[in-house]
């Protein structure tokens, strides 16, 4: 059985991160994005190859995770010669398989149980399965609607307030039958949500749904980026490398240099090579990444910053997202929702 992660995205909502960094490698502490998905596809034995069908920046993550031999599961990437859509990246990334498929968006975090998916779409013989997820706003989303046996009946996207018939949503996570792909057009973009889903229901194709109320995010947008990260020091997701157990939930590396004077406040998560030096406070909800450099009376609260940061003497970075090598001057003042990119400078006290 194969699997296919759909990569290809540029991240839009996650600029400037993303504009040296594809959204399925931006890290979570310090690993990236697309090893939570692998590591929820390799909990289901069947499925020995993933594919991942990519069009942004396409070598910076085969860098990283190369034909899959490191993790124990075989990778093949398709590059498609220009964007396809949801549906149009299945196909040109699937065209040549003959048995049941997985499918991932590239910005779902989950802890579903993938095989008791696999399971009903094999007992209900589903042409596609699509798996659902209730949501406090559905507005913000399309709405799936389902019968009282579990078919797919209707997608209502963006709906007004009388349009909500129900919480639960497309969650990103589909089994699908290569034969029904001959209905998506070859090198056009094609939607998934608006055109392949709506032909199965159309023509009366068995579309089984899979309720999951468990953990699910899209991790899309800075506010669920940083949320993410919350999440998983408030033990809502429990994953690598994220370490709850030491008290106040600090995660620090072996060989990152607290002085004496610092403060350090859980849950935060501290990694390799990382320096804070006296008089400096790291607040609860904070990400320091490989070799960043917090200077004397410098506070970071409630931040991700990425690798190889500096925030320098008095300065203060609340609720905030820093790219790579970004330089944050002395006496500066980074506010809440403040997102730099890579190697953004910072003069001494700015305000931003």
């Amino acid at each position: 059985m194969k699997a296919i992660l759909l990569a290809g995205g540029k991240g839009t909502r996650l600029r400037p991160l993303t504009i040296h960094t594809p959204k399925p490698i931006v890290p979570i502490f310090n690993r990236p994005f697309l090893h939570y998905q692998l590591d929820l596809i390799r909990q289901v034995p069947e499925i020995d190859e993933v594919i991942l069908s990519l069009n942004y920046q396409p070598r910076r993550i085969e860098e990283i995770f190369g034909d899959g031999s490191d993790l124990g599961i075989r990778i093949r990437y398709v590059v498609e010669p220009m964007p396809l859509g949801t549906a149009g990246a299945i196909k040109y990334a699937g065209d040549r398989l003959t048995e049941s498929v997985v499918v991932f968006n590239g910005d779902v975090l989950t802890q579903l149980d993938l095989a008791a998916v696999i399971r009903l779409h094999r007992e209900r013989a589903a042409r596609a399965t699509i798996v659902l997820t209730p949501v406090e706003n559905p507005s913000a989303y399309g709405l799936v609607e389902t019968d009282a046996a579990g078919n797919v009946q209707r997608f209502v996207e963006k709906p007004s307030p009388d349009e909500i018939t129900t919480d639960r949503i497309n969650a990103g996570i589909y089994v699908l039958e290569p034969d029904t792909f001959d209905r998506i057009p070859s090198d056009v973009a094609w939607s998934i949500e608006r055109s392949y889903f709506p032909s199965l229901i159309e023509r009366g194709d068995t579309f089984a749904a899979y309720v999951y109320e468990g953990y699910w995010i899209d991790i899309g947008t800075p506010e669920k980026y940083v949320q993410v990260h919350r999440d998983i020091m408030d033990g809502r997701f429990r994953a690598a490398p994220f370490d709850p157990t030491p008290e106040g939930g600090v995660s620090l590396a072996a060989d990152a240099r607290v002085e004496a004077g610092a403060t350090i406040e859980g849950p935060c998560f501290i990694d390799e090579g990382v320096t804070v030096k006296a008089g400096a406070r790291i607040g609860p909800y904070s990400v320091l990444g490989r070799q960043v450099l917090v200077e004397e009376d410098a506070t970071v609260d409630g931040s991700v910053v990425w690798p190889n940061g500096r925030v320098c003497r008095e300065a203060t970075v609340r609720e905030a997202i820093l790219g790579r090598n970004c330089h944050v001057g002395r006496s500066v003042r980074v506010g809440a929702g403040a997102v730099l990119g890579d190697k953004t400078i910072l003069t001494d006290f700015s305000r931003v």
